[in-house]
């Protein structure tokens, strides 16, 4: 498959601000609970009190570095979707229309069975760059649906 610019293979769709903040944010939590276990430990505190600090902080970098990994990928057959919690894949033939009304913080899909899909990799976080990449989905189902 290829898109509009003509590069060969699956297309992908990333959020730009949804990447880099979750990945800083993970950093910045595994170093923060990290420098406060180690000073628990100097204050008196228990090596499982510290630990439970730190699991929390990886649990943290965990679920933000799943954020960070949000993304559509389109393919020949359809369009494979990662939002935070569940991926989902769809037909081509299943899409009815892409919606990104204003104030949706992302993008969503009308599918043929009456369901809504959201696309959180097109987020409207990313200004006039989500716009753009929302036309572009909407050219690559219009045309796999000729």
């Amino acid at each position: 498959m290829t898109d509009s610019g003509g590069a060969p293979g699956p297309v992908v769709f990333r959020p730009r601000r949804g990447r880099v903040v979750p990945a800083v944010m993970a950093t910045i939590a595994l170093v923060v609970t990290a420098a406060v276990a180690l000073g628990m430990g100097r204050a008196g505190w228990s090596g499982g009190d510290q630990l439970a600090l730190f699991g929390l902080g990886a649990g943290l970098a965990a679920f933000l570095g799943r954020y960070a990994s949000i993304r559509a990928v389109c393919d020949d057959v359809g369009l494979t979707v990662r939002n935070l919690l569940l991926t989902r894949t769809v037909l081509w033939e299943e899409i009815v229309e892409v919606r990104f009304p204003d104030g949706a913080p992302w993008v969503s899909l009308e599918l043929s069975d009456t369901d809504e899909l959201a696309v959180m990799a097109i987020q409207r976080a990313d200004g006039d760059e989500a716009k753009a990449e929302a036309r572009r989905l909407a050219a690559l189902v219009a045309r796999h649906q000729r």
